[in-house]
């Protein structure tokens, strides 16, 4: 009986990895590069919100800002993976005579150190703070990073202020670029398929990694502040630094996906990272289930995908019925997302997919 149950375990992970192999090309035989690419964002977002569900789902510490380290990761490739501070700074133009290209093997861990930075900066002044107050804080956070962003082209060009950062490097790992096809003799492989493993192998990598975080003696220190922080410093807890791991962690995954995201579209702007983009993110955490990492990547998904799917649904059906678009698509979108949103807090307010509760 026990060979029959792990038997059929194995029959289900085996059935997820080839549908998870397959998705890719079904989309692209079915819709074209453009529902490939919704799938690599899908991935990314993802990865976001698995960082943030430390900070919030396994922590408790309401995040309004997390995009900023997104931002963070995102300007680390931008910088070191294009030719913008070249152009802005001759005497480094000298040094890289061949232009810097920096390989993501570095980029990635500067990403992750830099944003885990930031979150150290961000969770010190707030340790004390709970509830409204972290959420004004954190959300205060963001918007000055994403002005910074904006105006960091003066005195001295360092952004390139609104304009962005363009010409970046796509991620090459063993001399196989992911920013254009592969060729293998006939058969083409086009570079959003390529970004779409790439991410899924690190997607999988930090599912493995937030998991074994729970089920530890952090993630459970984490729980602990999480259900009641008094009681748990009562405990011997060190809540302080505790918390400030929690900010780290979660701002390194950020700073991790925002360098992917930069190296997937070759350009980056203040304008990615507005406050909008943190709700989102939040969104998901909340709608999917926080602290359950399932319910997490469940929210991500039909955030990321749903709306892409009444983008390229709604204006054909109006175009259809009044031969004119009536209602631009995207404001049925935030509709029926704020409609989507209300409904599960009245009716599912512990997520889609919420964490099992042995009491």
């Amino acid at each position: 009986m026990i060979q029959l149950s792990q038997d059929k375990k194995m029959a289900h992970w085996l059935f997820l990895a080839i549908l998870l192999c397959i998705t890719p090309w079904l989309c692209l035989f079915a819709g074209g590069n453009y529902w490939v690419r919704v799938l690599d964002f899908a991935l990314l977002y993802i990865f976001l919100a698995l960082g943030l569900n430390i900070v919030v789902g396994f922590a408790g510490l309401l995040d309004l800002g997390y995009i900023a380290f997104y931002a963070v990761g995102a300007y680390c490739a931008g910088l070191l993976a294009s030719p913008h501070l070249l152009n802005s700074f001759m005497q480094l133009k000298e040094l890289f005579p061949m232009g810097m290209h920096t390989s993501y093997w570095l980029i990635l861990p500067i990403a992750a150190f830099m944003a885990g930075i930031f979150g150290v900066l961000l969770g010190t002044p707030t340790l004390k703070l709970r509830g409204d107050y972290l959420a004004i804080v954190t959300l205060g956070f963001g918007e000055i990073i994403r002005i910074f962003l904006n105006n960091l082209d003066r005195p001295i060009n360092l952004t390139n202020g609104p304009k962005g950062i363009n010409g970046i490097d796509g991620v090459n790992i063993f001399g196989l670029y992911f920013g254009k096809k592969l060729s293998i003799s006939e058969f083409v492989i086009p570079s959003v398929i390529l970004n779409y493993y790439l991410f899924l192998i690190l997607v999988i990598g930090v599912v493995i990694i937030c998991a074994r975080l729970q089920h530890s003696r952090i993630g459970r220190a984490w729980v602990a502040i999480r259900e009641d922080e008094i009681a748990a410093k009562a405990m011997g807890l060190n809540t302080r630094n505790l918390k400030l791991l929690a900010f780290a962690i979660g701002a390194s995954f950020g700073g991790i996906s925002g360098a992917l995201f930069a190296s997937f579209q070759g350009f980056i702007s203040p304008e990615s990272f507005s406050l909008s983009e943190s709700i989102v993110v939040l969104a998901m955490v909340v709608l999917g289930g926080m602290g359950h990492i399932p319910g997490v990547i469940l929210g991500s998904l039909l955030l990321a995908v749903f709306p892409e799917f009444l983008r390229a649904v709604l204006v054909p059906i109006q175009t259809m019925l009044f031969g004119h678009v009536v209602v631009d698509a995207e404001i049925i979108r935030q509709f029926l997302y704020g409609c989507a949103l209300i409904l599960i807090i009245r009716y599912r307010p512990n997520g889609l997919w919420p964490q099992m509760r042995v009491s």
